[in-house]
């Protein structure tokens, strides 16, 4: 058991709320124990130059964190004249790759889809909750265009969903809360597809290396995370009306 009670492989309780934003393309409401995430989708018709003429479209993510996400007010990233911070950048980049793999960018048309995940509460996973949350946004935005018969084809290839593993105290958990996380040995963040094929592992020893079959061990028990949380995008996404069938390829 851990503090909050858990199995060693057992998810944080997840809900997503679609709908959150009404005059957004697609938008959710996610949460993960204590963390929570707004994702929006937004369409835009064209794509950038480096885009143009190829008969794709292109997704891409920003990532901020409300300056009340922790006990005390952090100036607002990005403000003021302050750049942009480094991990803001590289997670923003992190989800953009992400949902990239979730979608045939010739079905899109030349058209740019942005996902903007701001968080609003932190407890561990703000990213792995980002990815998850926003392919759900991503996938209403996607079925309002095949509504308008403006796709060129079935758009998603699979959906994607993220979520974290470390080893704390010589055991391996699923979906890390803050502490947990502060204290882990490793830590490791993991997207992947429906399937359970990997888009993207990120992981760290913090202190001494970790030997490989715990390394293997993590990405095992993230993969039977995201199949739960795939579970749960299809029941949002059910709830909320959309044919996934239809964009499915």
């Amino acid at each position: 058991m851990r503090k909050d009670g858990r199995e060693l492989d057992a998810l944080r309780p997840v809900s997503l709320e679609t709908g959150w934003k009404r005059q957004a393309d697609g938008s959710v409401l996610y949460r993960a124990g204590g963390t929570v995430v707004l994702c929006v989708a937004s369409v835009a018709e064209g794509v950038k130059d480096f885009m143009k003429g190829r008969g794709e479209g292109w997704v891409t993510a920003e990532y901020l964190m409300h300056p009340r996400t922790g006990p005390r007010r952090q100036n607002r990233d990005g403000f003021n004249g302050r750049p942009l911070s480094g991990r803001s950048q590289e997670i923003a980049r992190l989800i953009g790759r992400a949902l990239r793999s979730a979608v045939d960018a010739a079905a899109l048309g030349e058209r740019t889809i942005t996902l903007d995940c701001d968080v609003l509460e932190a407890d561990g996973g703000t990213r792995t909750a980002s990815v998850t949350g926003a392919m759900v946004a991503m996938a209403i935005a996607l079925d309002g265009l095949r509504e308008r018969g403006l796709l060129k084809g079935r758009p998603i290839v699979s959906l994607v969903a993220a979520v974290s593993a470390g080893v704390v105290e010589g055991r391996s958990m699923l979906d890390l809360c803050y502490e947990e996380d502060r204290d882990a040995a490793m830590d490791a963040n993991i997207v992947a597809t429906e399937a359970g094929a990997l888009v993207e592992l990120q992981c760290t020893a913090e202190g001494e290396p970790v030997a490989r079959a715990q390394v293997d061990g993590l990405v095992d028990l993230a993969l039977g995370g995201v199949a739960s949380l795939v579970a749960a995008q299809r029941t949002a996404l059910a709830a909320a009306g959309i044919d996934l069938a239809a964009l499915l390829r």
